[in-house]
């Protein structure tokens, strides 16, 4: 291969953003320790008690059962017996691929657009390019 048609670089998109018509706001979250990688697009809820962020799932009731933001890149919280909570960043608001979220349990964009909507974010279904 000669220096002209050498490839540097690629990118992958991951269709998580739907547009821009509302802004993009970004806050920090810490992310209990101990869950594994949680990927780009993860909902997250974050438990009253200690104010820790975990994927959202409606099945809970420590407080991460109402959706709070979306995780803005792959994190990872370390193994099941990790002790070290990690801190990240979170998207607060925007227009998201209803389809490119990933929630805790069974949970589907349906169990929170509508909190979701409350705090400024926003879902649509996004044609994959």
């Amino acid at each position: 291969m000669d220096l002209y048609t050498k490839q540097a670089d690629s990118v992958t998109y991951d269709n998580l953003i739907a547009g821009t018509s509302i802004p993009l706001e970004i806050k920090s979250v810490t992310l209990k320790a101990g869950q594994g990688i949680l990927k780009r697009g993860t909902v997250l809820g974050i438990i009253a008690a200690s104010g820790l962020a975990v994927p959202v799932n409606s099945a809970n009731t420590d407080g991460s059962q109402s959706a709070d933001c979306i995780l803005t890149d792959d994190v990872d919280t370390g193994d099941a017996g990790a002790t070290t909570n990690v801190v990240a960043t979170a998207y607060s608001s925007g227009l998201f691929n209803r389809k490119a979220l990933i929630f805790g349990g069974t949970d589907t964009a349906a169990n929170h657009e509508t909190r979701l909507r409350e705090l400024g974010i926003f879902l649509k279904d996004n044609i994959p390019y």
